[in-house]
């Protein structure tokens, strides 16, 4: 199987699983950044279609209209980008050493919700901007990724988008992951420690600096990771 079929059942998959299927097949469209009026003209529908059918007001479409969705989506990257989400997901693709588990959400929470989700304790201020949303999430072994990742491979810790939260296991005060995260361009919506030792204030300081959610949870790790992909299905 191709890259261009493993991402096609992805995205189908998900879009028919989803609980709110419209909101799902609004992130991809977004994520190809595609206009609601592009898709239809290449379907051949009213943009009101493809409106209602992310809104809601449309009962779900089926199997077969979702993979219509979802060959468009891919064709029209293939033709406007050069087939850019193609290449960036045959990127991601690639196991890379120290990421435990990475998963997109079918739709954005809160980053409030997330931290009551994870049993969440939040740490930096409450200045903090918590409207952003969480799109996703990446489970990390702290010191595996501090010791081997450089500055180009750390773009991988997204996934497809930066809206997510990132969560370190293995660390001990924190302070190495926040260093990170503050000297890189790209942020995330919130950082999470699994189980410190303790949290340096150097790590709280930072975080409060760019303005970034700092939690700590204790939840066993199995545990935690049932409540991430559950937070997906709700």
């Amino acid at each position: 199987m191709d890259i261009k079929d493993i991402l096609a059942e992805k995205m189908a998959g998900e879009i028919t699983l989803s609980p709110r299927p419209g909101k799902t097949i609004r992130k991809w469209r977004n994520i190809f950044t595609v206009s609601q009026t592009e898709l239809a003209n290449y379907l051949g529908l009213s943009p009101s279609v493809i409106s209602d059918y992310e809104s809601g007001r449309r009962k779900s479409p089926g199997i077969q209209t979702i993979r219509r969705i979802v060959n468009a989506l891919l064709e029209i990257d293939e033709k406007k980008n050069n087939a850019q989400m193609l290449r960036r997901y045959q990127f991601l693709n690639k196991k890379e050493e120290g990421i435990l588990d990475i998963m997109e959400y079918p739709y954005p929470i809160s980053v409030k919700d997330f931290i009551q989700k994870i049993n969440g304790t939040l740490l930096s201020l409450e200045k903090n901007d918590h409207s952003r949303s969480v799109k996703g999430f990446t489970l990390i072994d702290g010191i595996k990724t501090i010791q081997t990742i450089n500055s180009t491979e750390y773009v991988h810790l997204y996934g497809w988008n930066t809206e997510r939260a990132l969560i370190f296991t293995g660390v001990k005060y924190g302070r190495s992951p926040m260093i990170a995260i503050r000297i890189h361009p790209v942020k995330p919506a919130v950082v999470v420690y699994h189980r410190p030792a303790a949290v340096d204030p150097l790590a709280v300081n930072l975080a409060d600096r760019e303005r970034i959610p700092l939690v700590v949870t204790n939840l066993p790790l199995e545990d935690l990771k049932k409540k991430l992909v559950s937070i997906g299905r709700e």
